[in-house]
């Protein structure tokens, strides 16, 4: 049996404190059915779809264990529905296993999404693309073959530093695919979403740059946070150009709780800024291979600095 099928519901839970007196309820992990991992979000016509890995590995066993992305969407951030798994590994057929960190973007009626995956042919991680007309999906294959594999990226040793896609759409139209773990890579992506425009550069002046990096841009400045020594904390660069020179501004999230991965992603919703990420929440069973997804508040300085993220048991509150 699955221990998460024994979990009291968010209802049952209410009720418990309401007939115990306790004032308030811890809204973090905001899904608690299921673990959850490596979030990524994307806000399309006034709904945040929040995409996930899922983690299903064995309990007393430390090993990820991951065969699928999940979909949730909310116009509140408070409440989630949760959709039919709109993508599998099995769905890429060059692909052998493991459904890494990913992301989904919209571009000219299209959703395309990202995802990093263990390759059958070619030793080591790769990036993958599949589309949908919907951001629910169901996705498909967009390529028939990886974006990015590991004999591209041949300056390091390790097998999985081509992970952790994220992709930004510029000002001018131009797309940009980001990744990597022990480096930071980026290149210009085509028109089409789905091919490569031009070399591959690498980021180094990133201090102690592990994975998962996630660009977003407030008022004139880009962003580029990721995850930081390990275990991980969050920290993050600023540039007022997508192409750098990036300037290294601090920590941005601390250690996240049980846990020794720290992914995160940024958006803006309603009016006001999230920081989206994992923990190993959820107990007696949660823990760096059975994580959770958070959400918190996001806070910018006058001078576009970012305020070191407050992580919280209670959650937000409901957008309006």
């Amino acid at each position: 049996m699955h221990l998460l099928k024994t979990r009291p519901s968010r209802a049952a839970a209410v009720s418990f404190a309401l007939l115990f007196g306790i004032a308030a309820l811890a809204d973090n992990p905001v899904i608690t059915h299921k673990f959850t991992a490596d979030p990524a979000a994307l806000v399309y016509q006034d709904t945040v779809y929040l995409y996930t890995g899922h983690d299903e590995c064995p309990d007393r066993q430390n090993r990820y264990v991951m065969h699928e992305w999940l979909c949730f969407s909310s116009t509140d951030m408070v409440h989630w529905t949760e959709h039919p798994v709109p993508l599998r590994v099995s769905d890429f057929q060059w692909a052998q296993d493991d459904a890494w960190a990913s992301q989904v973007i919209h571009r000219d009626g299209k959703f395309y999404w990202y995802v990093a995956v263990t390759h059958k042919t070619i030793p080591g991680k790769a990036i993958g693309v599949a589309v949908s007309d919907s951001p629910t999906g169901p996705f498909k294959d967009a390529r028939g073959s990886a974006l990015i594999t590991n004999d591209m990226t041949t300056d390091v040793s390790i097998s999985w530093d081509d992970i952790d896609p994220t992709v930004f759409i510029d000002e001018d139209g131009q797309a940009y695919l980001f990744w990597g773990n022990t480096k930071c890579r980026w290149v210009k992506l085509k028109p089409n979403m789905i091919e490569l425009d031009g070399p591959i550069h690498t980021i180094d002046t990133l201090p102690h740059f592990t994975e998962a990096p996630w660009i977003h841009k407030h008022g004139d400045w880009y962003y580029l946070s990721y995850a930081y020594q390990f275990p991980e904390k969050t920290a993050y660069a600023m540039s007022k150009s997508i192409t750098g020179p990036w300037e290294f501004k601090g920590i941005l999230n601390e250690l996240a709780g049980n846990c020794n991965t720290n992914h995160q992603a940024i958006i803006e919703y309603k009016g006001k800024h999230y920081f989206i990420y994992h923990t190993g929440g959820i107990q007696p069973n949660g823990g760096s291979f059975r994580r959770s997804v958070c959400i918190d508040y996001l806070y910018y300085n006058p001078d576009g600095t970012l305020k070191r993220v407050l992580m919280t048991t209670e959650g937000v509150q409901p957008a309006q």
